[in-house]
C-alpha cells in the first residue's frame, strides 16, 4: 500500500510540473501568464495617487468636490435666573423720643438683636437750668460774680427768647436737670430753675445698616407702628 501511495504522489508532482511549465497548454491546462496586458491594466499606479485634505474629495479624473460640511449643533440659550436681591442699608424716620420709645418693644420682637438702632440727628431736646430774665446788664453781671464765686460754670442761653440770661447746664431729660439743679442749691444756688430751651422735635432716624428681604417684610409688618414715615436708602 505503501508503493502504491507513493507512485501516486510521484505522478501528482509529474503532472504539476508539465502544468507549471506550460506542456499541457494544449489540452487547455496552463497557469495564467504574468505577462499579460489585462493583469498590467489592473495594477496601481503610484505616480498617479494623491493625497487629498479632509474637506475635498478627489475624484477618478483629477477632478474636486467640496465635502459636505459637518452639521455644527446650535447651543440652545439656557434662561438665568435674575440675581436675588442683596442686603442694603435703610433709613426710615424720622422720630420723636416718645415715637422711638413706643416702638422699641415692636422692633426687639421683630428684628434680630443688632440689626437695627436708633440714630439722632442732632435736634434733640435739650432742658437747662436757668436764671433769668435780667432786666439790665448790671443785674445779670452781679449775678455772674456770684455764679463765679460758688464755683459753678454758666454761659448764655441758645434761645434768643430766654436772654439775656445764663445757662448753667443742657441735659437730654426733665429728670436730669433737675437732679442737677438739686445738687446746686445744696451749694447755695438761689433763684435757678429747670426750663425747656428746645422742645422736643423728630429727630431719631431708624437704621438697618443691612436689612434682607426678611428684615424688609418686617418692616412692612410694622407700618402702623412707623406711622407713615419714609424709607430710604443710607447716603
Amino acid at each position: 500500500m505503501l508503493r502504491t501511495m507513493g507512485l501516486a504522489l510521484l505522478l501528482a508532482n509529474a503532472v504539476y510540473f508539465a502544468w507549471g511549465q506550460g506542456l499541457l497548454s494544449a489540452f487547455g491546462l496552463a497557469p495564467a501568464r504574468q505577462s499579460e496586458p489585462e493583469r498590467l491594466g489592473q495594477q496601481i499606479r503610484p505616480e498617479a495617487m494623491q493625497l487629498v485634505s479632509p474637506e475635498t474629495t478627489a475624484l477618478p479624473a483629477g477632478k474636486e468636490i467640496q465635502a459636505s460640511p459637518v452639521p455644527v449643533p446650535v447651543p440652545v440659550p439656557v434662561p438665568v435666573p435674575a440675581p436675588a436681591p442683596t442686603a442694603s442699608c435703610l433709613l426710615i424716620g424720622v422720630f420723636t423720643e416718645a415715637q422711638a420709645r413706643a416702638l422699641r418693644p415692636r422692633l426687639q420682637a421683630s428684628l434680630p438683636q443688632g440689626s437695627w438702632t436708633f440714630e439722632s440727628s442732632g435736634d434733640s431736646v435739650r432742658w437747662i437750668i436757668y436764671m433769668g430774665k435780667y432786666v439790665s446788664q448790671d443785674a445779670m453781671n452781679r449775678k455772674r460774680e456770684v455764679l463765679q464765686n460758688m464755683g459753678l460754670a454758666f454761659e448764655p442761653p441758645v434761645s434768643a427768647v430766654l436772654n439775656p440770661g445764663l445757662s448753667l447746664g443742657s441735659f437730654a431729660s426733665r429728670t436730669e436737670a433737675e437732679d442737677a439743679l438739686a445738687r446746686m442749691n445744696q451749694r447755695g444756688l438761689r433763684s435757678a430753675r429747670v426750663v425747656l430751651e428746645r422742645p422736643e422735635l423728630p429727630s431719631l432716624w431708624l437704621r438697618l445698616p443691612a436689612a434682607d428681604a426678611a428684615a424688609r417684610a418686617q418692616i412692612d409688618t410694622l407700618k402702623p407702628q412707623l406711622a407713615g414715615k419714609a424709607v430710604q436708602g443710607c447716603t
